[in-house]
């Protein structure tokens, strides 16, 4: 599957292998991937990201990210539906960063010793280039650019596409402005 990704969309896999390890979580997430995206200057991918009014929002798009990763990747949607089981998570986030300090939900892997892994991709990075893979298909395009990549991300349901979805980035609004539909305004 590789082969067939563009420059671009290797620039993003290699940036999401960066954050993995600028965050020191254990493996690749689609967060990862969203955080790389929004790092690029060039390709669809940041084209659509800059009509839609997201490229100078990154700074509030890693907040979001990194609140989910303390609530232990949990999304908004996920934590509502606990919710209306009676489980606050918010409650349970802050009893456990008070008996192991800040981000001990967070998956960070700092005071686990070192770890042999390398830079392995979990199931929902998986699921999101695998994705990509479709989403390129579907379109009938000969190649899986970055544009596939932040559409994958828009289309599954999780913390990456919430984050997205709560900036006015959505599947739609992207295939918009990829298929030449003129500007979206964004949320």
């Amino acid at each position: 599957m590789f082969e067939r990704f563009t420059k671009d969309a290797r620039a993003v896999v290699k940036g999401a292998v960066a954050h993995r390890e600028s965050t020191g979580t254990g493996t690749v997430e689609a967060e990862h991937l969203l955080l790389a995206l929004l790092d690029r200057g060039e390709g669809r991918g940041a084209f659509a990201l800059a009509e839609l009014g997201l490229s100078g929002r990154a700074g509030s798009v890693t907040r979001a990210l990194d609140e989910a990763r303390r609530r232990a990747g949990l999304s908004q949607a996920d934590t509502d539906a606990l919710a209306g089981l009676g489980i606050d998570v918010a409650e349970i986030v802050s009893r456990v960063e008070e008996a192991h300090g800040v981000g001990a939900m967070s998956g960070k892997r700092e005071d686990r010793g070192r770890w042999s892994g390398g830079g392995s991709f979990g199931r929902d990075a998986k699921d999101v280039l695998e994705r990509s893979l479709r989403i390129a298909v579907a379109r009938r395009d000969r190649h899986i650019g970055d544009e596939h990549i932040l559409l994958a991300l828009a289309s599954r349901p999780g913390v990456a596409a919430e984050v997205l979805a709560d900036h006015g980035v959505t599947y739609d609004t992207v295939t918009r402005v990829l298929d030449g539909g003129g500007e979206v305004e964004a949320g």
